[in-house]
């Protein structure tokens, strides 16, 4: 009995502590805290013939790249709450539109198109990226953004 009284308390302790410790922001995905240098070749996002195929069938999924394309240095310092980052190496929201992750992912699609409509009303990347962090990208309807 005092053994799993011990264990019990030791295991309590270590979730105490490591609550303690741990740090909400160390949640965040990878994204950059400033726009990219003048003379940083960064991928191209997908656009034109490449917007066609199985990854473009829907409306929204070729609008969202015409959309990121106009706004990339703002997508470079956003986070990308699919944890993308994590699985795939990516380090912005940025990222997932030079590849077709953003067709292939709400998540993504989503923050996107939040990102381009929050540009367009004159919001900063700094104000767009805690917009993403409290999740407002969510309201976001991507059939109504594709126009079906």
């Amino acid at each position: 009995m005092n053994r799993i009284l011990l264990g019990v308390a030791v295991g309590l302790v270590t979730i105490a502590s490591y609550a303690q410790w741990s740090n909400p922001a160390d949640d965040i995905p990878a994204y950059h805290p400033a726009p990219p240098a003048k003379a940083e070749k960064l991928p191209p996002i997908l656009s034109g013939n490449q917007l066609q195929g199985e990854y473009f069938r829907l409306p929204w999924q070729r609008k969202v790249y015409e959309e990121a394309a106009q706004v990339p240095g703002v997508l470079y310092q956003l986070p990308c709450y699919c944890h993308c980052d994590r699985a795939l190496g990516h380090t912005s929201l940025r990222s997932c539109f030079e590849g077709t992750h953003g067709a292939e992912c709400t998540t993504c699609a989503k923050e996107g198109a939040y990102a381009y409509k929050m540009t367009k009303l004159g919001k900063s990347p700094r104000e767009i990226r805690e917009g993403i962090e409290r999740k407002d990208y969510e309201s976001i309807d991507l059939d109504q953004l594709g126009g079906m």
